[in-house]
């Protein structure tokens, strides 16, 4: 399999310069993960992940996974982490919690950081989306490959691991934790969302980022904002977003994705119509409303990099296209 052209820029885009370097120190030099699971209703744990890009130091353990207790024993996780490494300690931290195995793992979406984990895990107990599974078979071998060259040492034994189990939305008990499953997308082809039902928590993966840039490697923004509207209508006490803090507002995370979003658009539109370059796109002023948002600039020109040739191809369209008048 390949990587995308898309997928590769939003991977890449982190990797380091001297990458020959930097995976020869990592043979000695890569750490450990850490983990410091927060409570967050009764018997569910959010475990943040660094407000950071992928890059060599956090070991790609940059996104949010949740651990919830089956009050029959046992532990549900929602998504996994990049690696096999930082999901065998994830897992251990979700047993001792939840007192008992590990007996679901839920993927919200595609993307490594969240989702690579899943070979600490036996095929079995992984569920997710049709989609997730359709773009993990496109995809996942050529995340696998960038995630290497990026993390080194951090990947020791990661290998892409297909879902063998299937979500179909609607409600899912599990040993007694009851959840309701959403099939969504707009982050990706499929975006898996778990409300559950103990704690009014919505576990709404990378359909809402707080705090965080929203990234946007595989985006449709209008897919996007009509997701957004179906998680503010959903009666709820909180969300768990993808990346940054809990929102324990429940709203304040979905409105903040959906303002930053409304703003790109627009804003890389405009360039276009004002003949900006890509670079010239990628140092547009930011908002100050978004002065608090982490890697701001970052998604920015990634942003830029997914979506830009395809608004100049749509607003810009060759003068020489379908002329047919054969004058050369």
């Amino acid at each position: 399999m390949t990587l995308s052209r898309r997928a590769a820029l939003g991977l890449l885009a982190a990797a380091p310069v001297a990458l020959p370097a930097r995976m020869a120190r990592a043979e000695t030099f890569a750490g450990r993960y850490a983990y410091d699971p927060q409570p967050i209703g009764p018997g569910i744990w959010l475990v943040r992940g660094a407000d950071e890009a992928i890059v060599f130091g956090n070991g790609g353990a940059i996104a949010n996974a949740v651990v919830m207790a089956c009050p029959q024993g046992g532990a549900v996780l929602f998504d996994c982490g990049p690696s096999l490494r930082y999901a065998q300690g994830l897992a251990a931290v979700a047993e001792k919690l939840c007192h008992g195995p590990v007996r679901r793992v839920f993927l919200s979406h595609l993307h490594p950081d969240h989702a690579l984990g899943t070979a600490a895990f036996d095929p079995a107990i992984v569920a997710a989306l049709p989609a997730t599974r359709t773009e993990l078979e496109r995809d996942g071998n050529g995340f696998a490959d960038a995630m290497y060259r990026i993390l080194a040492d951090w990947m020791r034994g990661t290998a892409v691991a297909l879902p063998g189990a299937t979500v179909v939305p609607g409600p899912i008990e599990i040993a007694g934790r009851r959840l309701q499953a959403m099939a969504l997308k707009g982050h990706s082809d499929g975006d898996l969302v778990l409300v559950d039902e103990a704690s009014g928590t919505i576990l709404a993966g990378d359909l809402v980022f707080y705090d965080r840039a929203p990234a946007t490697p595989d985006a449709n923004l209008a897919a996007w904002r009509e997701s957004l509207a179906t998680l503010a209508a959903l009666p709820h006490h909180q969300l768990v977003p993808g990346h940054g803090p809990l929102d324990p507002s429940g709203t304040a995370a979905i409105a903040q994705t959906r303002d930053w979003l409304d703003w790109l658009e627009q804003a890389l539109n405009q360039a276009v119509a004002q003949g900006l370059d890509m670079t010239e796109a990628g140092s547009l002023p930011i908002p100050d409303r978004f002065a608090t948002v982490k890697l701001a600039r970052y998604e920015l020109q990634r942003s830029v990099a997914h979506f830009y040739a395809g608004i100049e191809a749509q607003r810009l369209p060759r003068i020489d296209a379908g002329s047919g008048n054969g004058n050369g």
